[in-house]
C-alpha cells in the first residue's frame, strides 16, 4: 500500500490508482486520494509519505567472508565432475555405477570441460 499525505485534505492517506479506459482500451490510470478522492494529475504531483528505513545494523556489524572450502577442493567435489549424473530420483557417477552425493569426493575426478 503506497501512503500519501493529501494537499487536498491534509490527511494521511492511501493512494488509489484506477484504470482509464477508452472503450475496451487501457489509455492510463486515474491516480486519486481513498479519504478525500482529489485527484492527482501525474504521479510527479503524488505527495508520498516517506518511509524511514532503520539501521540496525552496520557493515562494521556484518562478519567477515567465509571460504571453507579451498579452490584445489571445490575441484573435485561430484558435482563438477564428468560422470556425474543428476535426475530426479537419485544422483550418481556413471564412472563407478554407484550412487552419490553431489558434495562426495573422488580420486578419479575429471573435469568436464
Amino acid at each position: 500500500m503506497i501512503e500519501i499525505i493529501c494537499t487536498a485534505c491534509g490527511k494521511d492517506a492511501l493512494l488509489k490508482r484506477e484504470p482509464v479506459y477508452e472503450g475496451f482500451t487501457k489509455t492510463g490510470e486515474e491516480l486519486s486520494c481513498a479519504s478525500c478522492g482529489h485527484v492527482y494529475a501525474s504521479e510527479a504531483e503524488v505527495p508520498f509519505k516517506e518511509q524511514r528505513k532503520v539501521e540496525i545494523f552496520t557493515d562494521e556489524d556484518r562478519p567477515d567472508q567465509v571460504d571453507v572450502f579451498t579452490d584445489d577442493e571445490k575441484q573435485r567435489v561430484c558435482r563438477y565432475c564428468k560422470h556425474y549424473v543428476v535426475n530426479p530420483f537419485a544422483q550418481r557417477c556413471d564412472l563407478h555405477v554407484t550412487f552419490v552425493e553431489a558434495t562426495d569426493y573422488c580420486a578419479d575426478f575429471e573435469n568436464p570441460r
